[in-house]
């Protein structure tokens, strides 16, 4: 029997969630698809993942793939699904792709931001969607700083310790950061991303707008310098998975 591929295009808040891979005794955005999948569809398909969110983590475009041994309305399957889904987990569109097409390793690059508050008094409503952070930030000397992750580079300070990819070569093409009033957007796109990497190389650019750190300082970590007590992971609720290069 043959079974045609479809890919689902998701947006979710992970605040409520411990990311996005299945867990055991956890309740996360994966689990929470594939029981809308299966109630939809009579049985769960095998399903392929664009990536894992950790804990608290949101996604304005985060991607599934999964097949099917018979023809889907894409429309009615979109609606189907959210039917089925809690209101923080939405999908967007589901589309026909090729049989070869991964939501994974099909990805050539991936867009993240990191929203940070720089107002004296947090914003309610960004309330575990973005950092509060206090200290003056000049966003147009963080933006000139932040273009020293651009390039090639071994991102080994800058992932968790808890990360077991051995190849921690990276290629980072865009980074910047940008101000619309008190928020403050710090965004990175590469090839790919290590656990924890955009968190880390915000945390960085943090460290140098309260003189912790300089550009020099990054660029000793990015050649080769062991990771310290400098070089700070950021709360997972100012993070966000943009875009998925296809």
């Amino acid at each position: 029997m043959s079974t045609r591929n479809y890919l689902a295009d998701l947006s979710f808040v992970g605040t409520a969630y411990h990311g996005s891979q299945i867990q055991k005794n956890a309740v996360t955005v994966q689990g929470l698809f594939q029981n809308a999948l299966e109630a939809v569809l009579g049985k769960l398909p095998d399903i392929k993942c664009c990536s894992r969110t950790d804990t608290g983590v949101h996604a304005r475009h985060f991607y599934i793939s999964f097949t099917s041994d018979v023809a889907c309305d894409c429309v009615k399957m979109t609606a189907a699904l959210n039917a089925h889904l809690p209101f923080d987990i939405r999908v967007l569109s589901v589309k026909e792709v090729s049989d070869e097409f991964h939501a994974r390793y099909s990805a050539k690059g991936k867009r993240y931001e990191y929203l940070v508050w720089n107002g004296a008094v947090m914003d309610p409503f960004l309330t575990d969607r973005a950092l509060h952070f206090g200290y003056p930030l000049d966003e147009k000397m963080l933006d000139e700083t932040a273009k020293v992750f651009l390039g090639t580079h071994d991102f080994s300070s800058f992932c968790s310790s808890k990360s077991s990819v051995e190849d921690k070569v990276r290629t980072v093409f865009e980074s910047g950061v940008t101000r619309e009033g008190d928020l403050v957007r710090f965004g990175f796109a590469a090839d790919g991303f290590l656990y924890n990497m955009v968190r880390i190389m915000t945390g960085a650019l943090l460290q140098v707008s309260r003189g912790k750190l300089d550009k020099n300082d990054i660029l000793l970590y990015l050649n080769g310098k062991k990771r310290d007590n400098l070089l700070i992971t950021v709360p997972a609720c100012g993070l966000y998975l943009t875009e998925v290069m296809y």
